[in-house]
C-alpha cells in the first residue's frame, strides 16, 4: 500500500512536468531579438524586393523583372567605377598584409622603446572618425604636393586596412606558443626561416581573414574615397552616390542588393576562417 502511494506521488511531478513542456514559452527576450532583427534588415527586404521592379521609379510595383541585374553589366560606368574599386582595395589589401604582418610580429616577439606608444599609435585609425582621416590625409597629399588619383585612394586605405589587419593577427599571435621560432632556430634554421617556414603558417588564417575584413572595408568606403580621389578615379561608392541624387532607380537596387552579398559573403568566409584557426588552437 505504501508503495503504490508513493509511485503515484512520483508520478504527480512527472505529468505536471510533461504539461508545462507541452506550453511554449517565450521571453522577453526572444521577443526583443525578433523586433532587433525585423528592425535592422526591413529596409534591406525593402531594397531587394524593389530590385526586381518593373517600374522605372520604384514608385509602385508594376511586376517582377530580372532586367536591371543584366543591365549593370552592360553599364560602362559602373563597370569603371568597379574595377577602380577593384584596384584600390587589391593594392591596398596586399601593402597592409605585408606590413600588418611584420607590425603584428614586431609588437609581439620584440622589445623596443616606445613600444607602448607606437601600438598605441598604430591602432588609433580603428577609432578616429572617417572624417578626420580624409581631412588629413588631403592636407598631408596638398602639403607635399601630390596630385590626386587613384594612388592616392590606395595610400589613404592602406592606413586604416593596415590597422585591421595588424589587430586580426595580433590576436592570433598573441595565442601562439612564443617558443615555436627558438625550437626552429636551435634545430638549425636561420632567423628568416623560422619565420616563413613555421611562425608564417600559424599566422596564415588570421592573414586572410584580416585581409578579407580590410577588403570589404575598401570596397565600401565613401567618405575617404571622396576626400582623395582624382578626376576619372571614381569609386563604385562614388559612382552609387552621383546617381541617387536624381532619385533611387531599380539598377542601383541591383547593385546594393549584389554588394550586401557579396560582401556578406567574404565577411562569412573570414568569420570561418577564424572560427576554424581557433579551434585549431584549442585542440
Amino acid at each position: 500500500m505504501t508503495g503504490t502511494v508513493s509511485h503515484q506521488q512520483e508520478e504527480i511531478p512527472l505529468e505536471i512536468m510533461l504539461k508545462s513542456q507541452d506550453k511554449p514559452r517565450i521571453s522577453w527576450q526572444v521577443i526583443f531579438t525578433l523586433l532587433m532583427f525585423f528592425y535592422m534588415y526591413l529596409p534591406i527586404l525593402v531594397l531587394t524586393f524593389y530590385s526586381f521592379n518593373e517600374s522605372t521609379y520604384s514608385a509602385g510595383w508594376e511586376g517582377f523583372t530580372l532586367k536591371w541585374y543584366l543591365k549593370l553589366f552592360q553599364d560602362t560606368r559602373i563597370l569603371t567605377a568597379l574595377q577602380n574599386s577593384l584596384t584600390v582595395a587589391l593594392c591596398a589589401v596586399a601593402i597592409a598584409a605585408v606590413l600588418g604582418t611584420i607590425m603584428a610580429v614586431g609588437l609581439a616577439r620584440y622589445t623596443f622603446p616606445g613600444k607602448s606608444l607606437y601600438r598605441g599609435v598604430s591602432y588609433l585609425p580603428l577609432i578616429i572618425p572617417d572624417i578626420a582621416i580624409a581631412v588629413a590625409t588631403l592636407v598631408f597629399l596638398a602639403v607635399i604636393g601630390t596630385p590626386l588619383s587613384l594612388w592616392t585612394i590606395v595610400a589613404a586605405h592602406v592606413v586604416f586596412c593596415l590597422a585591421y589587419v595588424a589587430l586580426v593577427v595580433s590576436s592570433r599571435i598573441s595565442g601562439l606558443n612564443p617558443h615555436l621560432e627558438e625550437a626552429a632556430l636551435d634545430l638549425g634554421a636561420t632567423p628568416v626561416q623560422a619565420f616563413i617556414q613555421v611562425l608564417l603558417p600559424e599566422l596564415m588564417p588570421a592573414i586572410i581573414s584580416g585581409c578579407l575584413l580590410a577588403f570589404v572595408l575598401s570596397m565600401d568606403d565613401f567618405l575617404i574615397a571622396s576626400f582623395t580621389a582624382g578626376t576619372g578615379a571614381t569609386t563604385l561608392p562614388l559612382e552609387i552616390f552621383s546617381r541617387i541624387r536624381t532619385g533611387v532607380k531599380p539598377d542601383i537596387n541591383a547593385l546594393s542588393v549584389m554588394l550586401m552579398i557579396v560582401s556578406g559573403f567574404v565577411a562569412f568566409v573570414a568569420e570561418l576562417l577564424r572560427y576554424r584557426s581557433e579551434q585549431k588552437r584549442f585542440k
